[in-house]
């Protein structure tokens, strides 16, 4: 019987994968720079630091709108490319001044979809609302940023796409690139300005052929023996992450139909008390997965069930091991983390995907890569992240969302995780009962397989056509 289960299995999403895979060509694709010239911004730069090596990179921008229209600031993107001095080198941003403060500005860094000799990295230059909007013939003023790598080594400039040591003085750069929603409207990206989604990976000959674990969660409740014979634990321990004396609370893992599908459900409660605070959280007993492709379909809520809304609350699916020892190096974790009302810094609602490579708790360091969109994502999604031996890549949707570095890796494996928390209770301070919902409807996982999400929702398909609700065939490590 099991073995003609997979075989029905392998036929559906087999078939599946033909539909999936041919509609995939009408997606349309990102808006190019030509198609919206008519936006009208420029990006001015020039330097403080012109030598060929230096302590810190200081790239000083101003953004110029020339359009005819005023454009919030919060909706632009600018980013400087550059080569990393390593494989491992990690960075850090500062901004020294700037006209529209610091505090509205903000630098990540990212690993561009089609690294170059000149550019494998950019530091990624983004807005707050409290930015303002950039009337027709303004500029946002000095922006005088740096970045450095965070074991302060001196860093290599001259092979850097982005760097122009002749720059004394302000000019406009086309080496640099802006973007408003989503679309280049300034600049030349490093091997030109296609469309940004890497190539899909080539398709497997049987798209199930890997050792799988699936679930369609489809259980009586917190109690149902099924979650421990499956390898799930759900949380009832204290401890981190989330409020200081937060409980966790197995009850509030729940389970009920939706659209046809068993779906689960994790509430997370509070009355503004560490003491009437519960989080909820479910993983898997054994750390056994490592490379492969990872996926979830994840509804996240920006208001809560009932009650006030305003807590800095994170919603999640990522994939974590243990750390041994403060920065030990064989630690990782690969994170999708939704915050819909900011938290860490930020105002409003923003997805991180993040990449660790380690971190030491106290005093705070930490070594890992991010992506982030800052934007609502109240709704289900599809969330798949693929490892192979070169990079970690996530995808939202169907669409790429960020790659991270080799130097991110994982050494050794993990498990797998849904955790719903609070960072703190400031950002709602009532006694007020309230409670957030975050919905999951399947995880899956590939080892040693790179599927597209094409190919992530044929196999899903292909499970559900066949009747399995539970498949796991990962070995134990």
């Amino acid at each position: 019987m099991r073995k003609l289960a997979k075989s029905r299995v392998r036929a559906a999403a087999a078939a599946a994968v033909t539909v999936a895979l041919s509609c995939t060509a009408l997606a349309a694709m990102p808006a190019s720079a030509g198609a919206a010239a008519a936006d009208g911004l420029v990006v001015q730069y020039r330097t403080s630091a012109a030598g060929a090596t230096a302590d810190q990179s200081e790239p000083w921008l101003k953004v110029r709108n020339t359009g005819s229209t005023a454009v919030p600031l919060s909706n632009v993107k600018v980013r400087y490319y550059f080569k990393a001095d390593s494989a491992s080198a990690a960075y850090r941003f500062a901004c020294s001044w700037a006209v529209k403060g610091c505090a509205n500005i903000t630098g990540t860094f990212g690993t561009p979809a089609n690294p170059t000799a000149t550019a494998d990295r950019y530091l990624e230059i983004a807005f707050t609302a409290g930015a303002g909007s950039l009337p027709p013939g303004a500029d946002t003023g000095d922006m005088q940023l740096r970045f450095h790598r965070t074991d302060w080594q001196p860093l290599g400039q001259s092979d850097d796409y982005s760097f122009g040591g002749e720059r004394a003085t302000y000019g406009d750069w086309s080496r640099i690139t802006a973007h408003l929603g989503g679309a280049t409207v300034w600049g030349e990206a490093p091997g030109g300005n296609g469309p940004t989604d890497p190539t899909d990976p080539p398709d497997p000959t049987d798209p199930a052929d890997g050792p799988t674990l699936f679930d369609d969660f489809n259980y009586s409740g917190h109690t149902d023996p099924r979650i421990a014979a499956n390898g799930w634990s759900v949380r009832a321990n204290s401890g981190g992450p989330g409020v200081p004396g937060a409980g966790w609370a197995p009850e509030n893992v729940t389970f009920a139909g939706q659209g046809g599908n068993s779906v689960m459900n994790l509430e997370t409660s509070t009355a503004g008390t560490a003491a009437s605070t519960e989080q909820t959280e479910i993983l898997t007993r054994s750390m056994k997965f490592r490379n492969g492709t990872y996926a979830a379909r994840v509804r996240f809520s920006d208001a809560p069930r009932s009650g006030p809304d305003g807590d800095r609350l994170v919603q999640t699916f990522f994939t974590i091991n243990d750390l041994k020892a403060p920065m030990a190096d064989d630690y990782a974790e690969y994170d999708f983390e939704y915050l819909p009302n900011g938290g860490w810094g930020e105002p409003a609602n923003i997805l991180y995907t993040t990449s660790w490579e380690t971190y030491r708790p106290d005093p705070w360091e930490a070594v890992n890569q991010h992506s982030e969109a800052r934007q609502s994502y109240a709704g289900w999604h599809d969330l798949v992240v693929t490892i192979d031996n070169s990079a970690i890549t996530y995808y939202v949707d169907g669409r790429h969302f960020g790659t991270h570095g080799a130097a991110y890796l994982p050494e050794r494996p993990m498990s797998i995780n849904f955790n719903q928390w609070l960072i703190d209770l400031a950002g709602q301070t009532s006694t007020a009962p309230r409670s957030y919902d975050q919905q999951v409807d399947y995880v899956l996982h590939v080892k040693d397989q790179v599927l597209s999400p094409a190919q992530v929702g044929a196999l899903v398909s292909g499970y559900r056509a066949a009747g399995t609700t539970f498949e796991d065939t990962v070995p134990a490590v």
